[in-house]
């Protein structure tokens, strides 16, 4: 059963209104829906809208977030627990180990790194947890030809793209992650059984 969802997104609003709109709804849907809320623990961005609106609808909202980061005061005081751990890589593995789902709103390189991270997780077998891309204003479709292409070029398995799941409604994806289903297997066992 899904009780929390870890959220990746940046740290900035970006460029258009509609992943402010959208960061707002995803933390609105989360709290109507009795899912705790775990991300980055930043107050700035689009990380601090997914939490305050969260926050603002009655939901539970657990920030995880390095020193480094709390000493530069982007720390969210007002959270249902803030957690300060040592460096990135505690970090996400808290972040991991406190969410039964990954969901990525738009975001940079950090918001790309985490969700590349739980998705190279998932075809090696480490978790079977669902994984999510809030397709805001049609974000993530350049990524999603990317992952395409390295079907195409020999370097991912098509099975693989179905592990990101894509929705463009915060309901929508938070109910195709309820019912995600984790492929068996991880990305070397057809090698060994063809030896």
């Amino acid at each position: 059963m899904m009780k929390s969802v870890c959220v990746y997104c940046g740290s900035a609003n970006g460029a258009r209104p509609a992943y402010a709109a959208a960061a707002r709804a995803f933390g609105q849907a989360l709290a109507d829906a009795g899912l705790t809320l775990v991300y980055g623990g930043g107050s700035v961005g689009l990380m601090g809208i997914v939490a305050d609106a969260a926050l603002g609808a009655g939901g539970e909202v657990v920030g995880i977030i390095p020193q480094l980061l709390m000493d530069k005061e982007v720390g969210h005081h007002g959270l249902s627990r803030l957690e300060v751990v040592p460096d990135m890589h505690q970090r996400k593995k808290r972040m991991a180990d406190l969410s039964d789902a990954f969901i990525s709103l738009p975001g940079g390189a950090g918001t790309l790194e985490e969700l590349f991270e739980v998705y190279t997780w998932a075809q090696l077998g480490y978790h079977r947890k669902p994984i999510g891309l809030l397709n805001v204003a049609g974000f993530y479709d350049p990524l999603l030809t990317m992952l395409r292409h390295t079907v195409a070029e020999g370097f991912l398995r098509e099975p693989y793209l179905d592990l990101l799941l894509t929705e463009r409604d915060p309901a929508a994806l938070l109910d195709l992650c309820r019912r995600f289903e984790s492929p068996a297997g991880d990305k070397w066992a057809s090698r060994r059984e063809a030896v």
